[in-house]
């Protein structure tokens, strides 16, 4: 099969939907299929290091998030051209802005099947830029782009219910992301710990992602004020970059934490990122703005315990008590959960054992998952329902 995956997000960028496409992009070419990431322009650095091709197209820094590209594909000349010579037989949107609607015109123009995945909440993304009434414009305009998606996938059932929440009325199929699936290695958490000096026998409380208040680190910084005020002894560590961190720093500060805290920046070395979920003795995700994570499942990788906020989407492969721990989305209770934790080290150990079993689905088998609908939707491509409804969303479409 030749595959076009679509993102607005890739690399150098390393959010979650980038490293999704990353990751299907690498499986899909291990498979045997020829597999082409479309995407904004950006410094991606020596391109032949990887199995599958860029085809990007001219963009420019998103305000407010210069890390981010907001396509122009309609201006890219040299981007068309290079496109008409690449055959595809699928493509595959992971998000429905500018790229997603770039896979909607290749679909409709070539009249192949396009597939869209819904991986955020985006009215919490529009809500925080605009407010109320153009945050639920927006939701609007993401609703119909996946109603005109031949299918539509999700990353648990909890998103799901969300795109449902949205308005969106079809059927949605869970297509759940895995995780690459890697040794623990005593030479990494040796890395990790020289690397950020982390060689004393102090317990680890680890957050990897975005350095954004939208993934409910004030949450994080209040348990560990408190559970420092009670005599316990820790490292809060927070791995990545992101537009909040400044603030986040001052916050640290203002709480009191700036012996206690360590702030690693962006961190590419995989070895050194699979160090610290070793390290660390529970992995401290209380956000609930994410619906998937892939942190939670590297950290289940490296049989790393997590904490999760009760009845997040995130949470919703976590089983309290059995292969994590959930908490209330209170700084009280948080806390609470990790001191008591804390104390016991056996238990944590088993609960990453059984993260590691449950939690940590490889890549390979998504994959194949993924193959099996992507077959399936051309096979029904040669059919009269698809190519009329094509044909009536093309009829829709400006002409380019």
């Amino acid at each position: 099969m030749n595959i076009g995956e679509f993102s607005d997000s890739f690399l150098p960028i390393v959010d979650g939907v980038g490293r999704v496409v990353y990751n299907y992009a690498v499986k899909l070419c291990e498979k045997g299929h020829d597999c082409y990431v479309i995407t904004p322009a950006n410094d991606t650095g020596y391109r032949g290091k990887f199995p599958f091709e860029i085809v990007d197209f001219a963009g420019v820094p998103v305000p407010g998030s210069p890390q981010y590209r907001a396509g122009i594909a309609m201006l890219d000349r040299h981007y068309y051209e290079r496109l008409r010579s690449i055959p595809l037989d699928i493509v595959h949107a992971h998000d429905p802005f500018t790229a997603g609607q770039e896979a909607l015109r290749i679909a409709m123009k070539r009249d192949i099947p396009l597939v869209g995945t819904f991986h955020s909440k985006y009215y919490d993304d529009f809500y925080k830029v605009t407010g109320k009434v153009l945050a639920t414009i927006g939701v609007r305009y993401v609703v119909e782009f996946y109603e005109r998606c031949d299918e539509v996938w999700a990353v648990s059932q909890s998103s799901a219910d969300v795109l449902h929440d949205y308005g969106y009325k079809g059927k949605v199929h869970v297509m759940p992301n895995g995780t690459e699936i890697r040794p623990r290695r005593k030479e990494d958490l040796a890395l990790a710990n020289a690397r950020f000096s982390l060689d004393d026998d102090k317990p680890v409380l680890l957050f990897v992602g975005q350095i954004n208040w939208k993934k409910n680190i004030l949450r994080i910084l209040e348990a560990a004020e408190l559970l420092k005020a009670r005599g316990e002894r820790f490292w809060l560590v927070l791995a990545g970059q992101g537009p909040d961190e400044d603030d986040i720093r001052a916050k640290v500060k203002e709480l009191g934490l700036m012996d206690t805290a360590v702030f690693t920046g962006h961190l590419q070395d995989a070895a050194l990122l699979d160090g610290l979920y070793q390290r660390a003795s529970l992995f401290v995700f209380p956000s609930i703005y994410d619906n998937a994570p892939m942190v939670l499942r590297e950290a289940a990788a490296m049989g790393t315990p997590a904490v999760l906020t009760r009845g997040s989407c995130a949470a919703e492969a976590v089983h309290d008590g059995e292969n994590g721990l959930l908490a209330d989305d209170t700084s009280q209770d948080l806390a609470d959960v990790l001191q008591k934790s804390l104390r016991d080290t056996v238990r944590l150990k088993a609960l990453g054992e059984r993260a590691k079993t449950t939690i940590a689905v490889p890549w390979d088998g998504i994959i194949d998952m993924a193959l099996e609908r992507y077959e399936a939707l051309i096979e029904s491509s040669e059919h009269d329902d698809m190519r009329k409804r094509h044909a009536l969303i093309r009829a829709m479409l400006p002409d380019r």
